[in-house]
């Protein structure tokens, strides 16, 4: 999908503050409604726009604890990796389950109230879970930067090979 300066400029936008109306953005980025509209509905269509969420402040609701967990795969069990990965993933604390490279097979990013609970839960759960062999836990003491927001490209190169647009469609 090519991204044009308009679908970028939206897309900056929701991922600044996904609850502005089609009027607001419209209007910040000069078009009509209608169009922004429907560029708005394009790129829900196109999975560009995966989803709308309100993102919590964790420590609020007594998340005080955030760590990596690196775990290591046992093979020698004949099981599946990606398997253990989505029963990794099913835990409620875990916020993502990634499967890397390097001396560890899975990277877990868990929030929990305290250490206690962090302790319990890689002690008593994520290590009973059948193909974890080992796991090493990194606890986070200061968080400097966490965003789910992506800089927007915009290929150039493909949108001058793009037929021209109708006046009204900006």
């Amino acid at each position: 999908m090519i991204i044009d300066e308009k679908d970028a400029a939206i897309l900056e936008l929701l991922q600044e503050n996904a609850r502005l109306v089609i009027k607001e953005i419209s209007k910040r980025i000069g078009s009509p409604i209608t169009t922004t509209h429907a560029r708005l509905k394009r790129l829900e269509r196109e999975g560009v726009i995966k989803a709308y969420r309100a993102i919590l402040d964790p420590k609020k609701l007594g998340y005080d604890t955030l760590a990596y967990v690196f775990i290591s795969f046992s093979r020698d069990r004949g099981l599946d990796q990606r398997k253990v990965a989505q029963e990794i993933a099913k835990i409620p604390e875990v916020q993502e389950v990634h499967i890397i490279t390097g001396e560890w097979d899975i990277l877990a990013k868990v929030r929990v109230g305290s250490v206690d609970e962090l302790g319990d839960l890689v002690v008593n759960r994520l290590r009973n879970i059948e193909g974890v062999e080992k796991t090493y836990t990194s606890v986070v003491l200061e968080v400097v930067k966490e965003t789910t927001k992506l800089p927007i490209r915009i290929d150039k190169a493909n949108l001058a090979r793009l037929p021209a647009r109708n006046p009204g469609t900006t």
